[in-house]
């Protein structure tokens, strides 16, 4: 019925064989390969060879941009802050009355936006002039105005650039809306003939990966108070699962505007410095320059040191001068009045 060819196609299509072709010219190629097994060797693990100079951890390529830092808004109706979340080191201090604002520093990462960004004071030009910092602020004090005319830091500044390098949100009211992208900080640097290279090389000092904070007591909870008026004091909780802290202020998570995620800390600081009033609006002097007592917060672990300015530098320090090892991640860092003073204005538990 099928006839001889067709019988022996079905033949060779049950055999173990190759078909090529089922005709005429068909050819019976008999499969005599042999698939060996491989054995990949597993990728071996390879240190990251830099370390970035304010977070402590490793990376692929050096870091040759130098520290940004902006004054950002802590305003109630300034929250949620953009960036902060990429922000190296952030400082905390008090402006006028009871109100604190932050300094932002970065470097290992620079968000798409940052803000809002509010006025200069002339403490925090101090602080930008010791990391070598290009410093962002939209607005200052008198005394800080006089500084940034007479070039003590290289900066720009929003009343300069308003609508332009800053942009204003239309969904908050002036002065808690102005904003910087990242992306115009290289312009920014650029219209003002600053250079944004990596030159003083100022960083902290950190525990190895596979060191841990040994010293100090337990303390999984910190809170800091300012004032009578809650805006502006915080909570700091630890969190064994990751090794960091999260943040509340006004008994809200404190989260970056960009990510909506709560940010996450390694390191609290505290500072003890004096604050004198100095004009009739309220404005202040800190003298960061004098050293002074500091808390440690790091692994859950609270300790008692001191903090120093080297060279121009604010750092916490041992008892031996050598500098204070950081966990590596992120900092907090809160600049307390002497009066009442640090072991009045934090506790923790």
């Amino acid at each position: 019925m099928f006839g001889k060819k067709g019988l022996l196609c079905c033949a060779i299509a049950c055999s173990a064989v190759l078909i090529v072709g089922c005709d005429e010219k068909e050819e019976l190629v008999e499969d005599t390969s042999v698939i060996e097994e491989q054995t990949i060797p597993a990728t071996a693990e390879v240190e990251l060879p830099y370390v970035t100079p304010f977070t402590g951890e490793k990376i692929a390529d050096e870091i040759t941009t130098r520290p940004i830092i902006a004054t950002i808004n802590n305003h109630p109706a300034a929250r949620p802050q953009s960036g902060i979340g990429s922000a190296d080191v952030i400082y905390e201090m008090l402006a006028e009355g009871n109100v604190t604002r932050l300094l932002a520093l970065f470097q290992s990462e620079i968000p798409d936006n940052i803000g809002p960004i509010r006025s200069a004071r002339d403490y925090f030009i101090e602080i930008a002039d010791g990391l070598d910092a290009f410093y962002i602020a939209h607005g200052y004090s008198p005394e800080a105005q006089t500084m940034l005319t007479n070039g003590v830091v290289d900066n720009i500044n929003g009343m300069q650039y308003d609508g332009s390098i800053f942009k204003r949100s239309s969904d908050r009211v002036a002065p808690h809306n102005s904003y910087i992208a990242g992306e115009n900080i290289e312009t920014a640097a650029e219209k003002v003939n600053a250079s944004l290279l990596y030159q003083k090389k100022v960083s902290y000092t950190f525990y190895e990966p596979d060191e841990h904070a040994k010293i100090g007591v337990q303390a999984n909870s910190v809170s800091v108070k300012y004032s009578n008026y809650d805006s502006f004091n915080s909570l700091y909780t630890y969190d064994a699962d990751t090794n960091t802290y999260s943040r509340q202020c006004a008994d809200e998570i404190t989260t970056d505007y960009l990510t909506n995620e709560p940010i996450a800390l390694s390191n609290v600081l505290f500072f003890e410095m004096n604050h004198s009033i100095i004009d009739n609006a309220g404005r202040r002097s800190i003298d960061i320059t004098s050293g002074g007592t500091a808390y440690v917060f790091q692994e859950g672990l609270m300790r008692e040191v001191r903090w120093e300015n080297i060279d121009g530098v604010l750092k916490a320090v041992e008892e031996d001068g050598s500098e204070v090892k950081l966990v590596p991640g992120h900092t907090w860092i809160h600049f307390v009045p002497t009066n009442p003073g640090i072991a009045a204005s934090v506790t923790y538990s």
